[in-house]
């Protein structure tokens, strides 16, 4: 939601409230991927935040076996080509033969 102070009415138009979109989204949309991928077993796409490669690898190894970039697109309309080019990278730097083996590879321990 926005409020314009001048007029008191919504800066959004007739809709009133809007989406949350962005970096500021990311530990909150990646905490949720996590939190699915541990809950059922069915495909998830981690969307939020989503401006690198490293940003998209993150998702896959908290449980994402897919992602999207949205808002980025706007900044960059190449992002995905390189987020592309840049896990292929680290797949090779780390000898990780398929994409695959990062979903859900994530390691924590409970204290």
């Amino acid at each position: 939601m926005a409020i314009d102070i001048k007029t008191k009415r919504s800066k959004l138009g007739r809709n009133i409230t809007g989406g949350l979109a962005g970096p500021a989204l990311k530990p909150f949309a990646l905490f949720l991927v996590w939190q699915v991928y541990k809950t059922v077993n069915i495909p998830v796409i981690g969307i939020g935040g989503i401006s690198s490669a490293e940003d998209a690898t993150e998702f896959l190894i908290a449980g994402a076996s897919a992602i999207q970039i949205g808002t980025y697109n706007f900044v960059d309309p190449r992002i995905t080509q390189k987020v592309i080019h840049n896990i292929q990278s680290y797949l090779t730097q780390n000898r990780i033969e398929s994409i695959s083996e990062l979903v859900g590879s994530f390691k924590y321990e409970v204290k």
